[in-house]
Formats: C-alpha cells, structure tokens, sequence
C-alpha cells in the first residue's frame, strides 16, 4: 500500500495543491512504511503562520494515542516573530484529527510489538489547511537498513547506465 514519489499517499487533483512545509526524511531510512493516513492538526494562529513561512522540523516526532485521542510528539514550529504575547509554545504537543474508527485501527496497531506511528510530513492541502501524513510503521534492523540502502545505490547505478 506504500507509494513512494513527491506526493505519497495522495491520489488525484489533491496532490497537485499541496504545499509541503516539512518531511521527515531520516523516517523512510530507519522505519519500513506499513500504512499511511492523512490527519488534521489542531493549531494556534502564530503556529499557522509559522508554518506558511516553512519553519518547523519533524525530525524527532512522534504520535501517541492518549484516552482516546491522538498526539504529536516533538514537533518543533518555530516561534512566529511579530505575535509578541501572543506566541505558542515551539515544542508543545499538538492533537491530531481522525476519524473514531481509524484511532480504533491505530490503536489496536500500536499495541503489536515493534509497530509506532510516525508523522512523515506536514503540508497545506488545496484548500489551505495544515495537515500531517502520519504513518504506521515498523523499525528496521540494521541488516534491513544495509539492504535498502544496497538495493537503492544498485537502482542508481542502473539507472546511470540506461542513461549513457
């Protein structure tokens, strides 16, 4: 069910809108992609702002079902300069908007040994909304990891020689 490419996850005209703020590249390298969704964000107005000015990092992220309701973790987004008192905190946890029975799902996935969720990336949707494609995912061993990254320089050299 993983689609790889500049628009993962999104089919149709919806792709072609969506304005990506941040990725988190380090997650396709550590983590094999099991499952994708797209959720909402809740966020304050200097946080919007912030993120229409592309500063924000999910590097260290992660999601957390708590009664009920799920969490981003670690995200960070920067302070907005001219909100003076009026600022968010950069590293506060943020909720994330699902449907009741794909938290029902997550949840039950969740709780299998070895399987998290992790956000891949934020972006603006065609109609300006902050979203976050968040993923169920399974941590790769390092074996894994030498052979993706094997496998990735192969299809590199391959595709250097169909070019010459």
């Amino acid at each position: 069910m993983t689609r790889k490419g500049k628009n993962a996850g999104i089919k149709g005209a919806a792709a072609e809108f969506r304005k990506t703020v941040c990725r988190n590249s380090k997650a396709l390298h550590e983590y094999t992609i099991l499952e994708q969704l797209e959720a909402g964000l809740v966020l304050l107005g200097s946080e919007v702002k912030s993120l229409r000015g592309g500063h924000a990092s999910i590097s260290e992220a992660y999601c957390k079902i708590i009664d009920g309701e799920a969490f981003l973790f670690g995200v960070t987004i920067s302070e907005y300069p001219w909100a003076h008192q009026f600022n968010h905190e950069p590293d506060r946890r943020r909720k994330l908007l699902l449907h009741d029975e794909q938290l029902v799902r997550l949840l039950r996935a969740t709780r299998e040994k070895g399987i998290t969720l992790i956000p891949l990336e934020i972006y603006f949707n065609e109609r300006g909304r902050a979203k976050c494609l968040v993923a169920l995912a399974k941590g790769k061993r390092e074996y894994d990891r030498r052979e993706s990254i094997k496998k990735r320089d192969e299809a590199r050299d391959h595709a250097r020689l169909k070019v010459r």
